[in-house]
């Protein structure tokens, strides 16, 4: 890339990024991402953002699904698409937050529809926390459940808590770091608050090796990591004998379907999950059926 409004553009927008506290993978990739595209109008001689409009965004992504990729031949995965997506659309963001000319993306990508979302029926949550043993591991595990089903929570949010943020007198939960870092107090009920006591004045204080406000911990005394806590999941969900594809997220999407099955109103959901806007939370209206079919 040589056009100089183009690389002082991808520096200040990795700045913003940064500024803003997106997740560390976010900084890291999105970037890239907005590399090659100011590369590609570069190639086609597009040479100010300010011309950027939906027909050029179509045009790149009708490229992008055309293109091999470079390491492993064939077209490029869905999930490449959809970070390319992602990264453009907080390009646009950006543009917009800036005061500078922005543009749309508005790009369907073919089989990456959200109504497919993988949900838990309750029978499945119920074999999830039957799964749970009664040592310390399994007390930590019934409380990843009540920050992740319970709750709602998004993977960074729940390795992201401290003991201090569990409200215990108020039933809250503060969530320090949401998405886009927004701030919010998710509800507990009595049964969440019950699971996150035992797991804070039994399994935790077992777990501990230096002082520490991380409330999940390791087996070595750490905040346990992202990939930690997927695993452990995947155990339990092992142990339950569910045999369907799904992670921590699913979780979250099982408790917003099922709630909306339990008849709270759309912009309550919008409210208890953290979404920016109700767009996000009206994809649950296509699967709250799903248990029933």
């Amino acid at each position: 890339m040589k056009e100089p409004e183009y690389i002082n553009l991808l520096e200040r927008f990795s700045e913003w990024l940064r500024l803003l506290n997106f997740e560390p993978s976010t900084i890291k990739y999105a970037p890239r991402k907005v590399n090659e595209f100011l590369s590609w109008l570069e190639s086609k001689q597009i040479n100010k953002i300010s011309t950027v409009n939906q027909p050029i965004i179509t045009e790149y992504f009708n490229y992008l699904q055309t293109r091999q990729n470079q390491r492993k031949g064939g077209k490029l995965s869905k999930n490449y698409l959809r970070t390319h997506l992602t990264a453009l659309r907080k390009l646009a963001r950006y543009l917009r937050e800036t005061s500078q000319s922005s543009f749309e993306v508005e790009i369907k990508l073919p089989g990456t529809s959200r109504t497919n979302l993988t949900v838990f029926n309750r029978v499945e949550i119920q074999a999830l926390y039957k799964a749970c043993a009664n040592d310390i591991f399994g007390i930590r595990d019934r409380a990843m459940l009540a920050v992740y089903y319970g709750c709602g929570l998004r993977r960074t949010e729940g390795i992201s808590l401290d003991v201090d943020d569990i409200l215990f007198n108020k039933k809250l939960l503060y969530v320090r770091k949401g998405k886009n870092y927004k701030e919010r107090y998710v509800p507990i009920t009595e049964t969440i608050k019950e699971d996150l006591q035992n797991y804070v004045t039994i399994a935790r204080p077992s777990l501990i090796k230096t002082p520490s406000k991380a409330l999940f911990l390791s087996q070595r005394g750490n905040r346990i990591g992202s990939n930690g806590m997927a695993e452990r999941f995947q155990h339990l969900k092992e142990k339950a004998e569910i045999n369907k594809e799904a992670g921590l997220h699913t979780l979250r999407h099982s408790i917003a379907t099922h709630l909306l099955q339990s008849g709270m109103e759309l912009n309550q959901i919008k409210r208890f999950l953290g979404h920016s806007s109700l767009e996000s939370t009206q994809i649950y209206t296509h699967i709250r059926y799903e248990e029933s079919e």
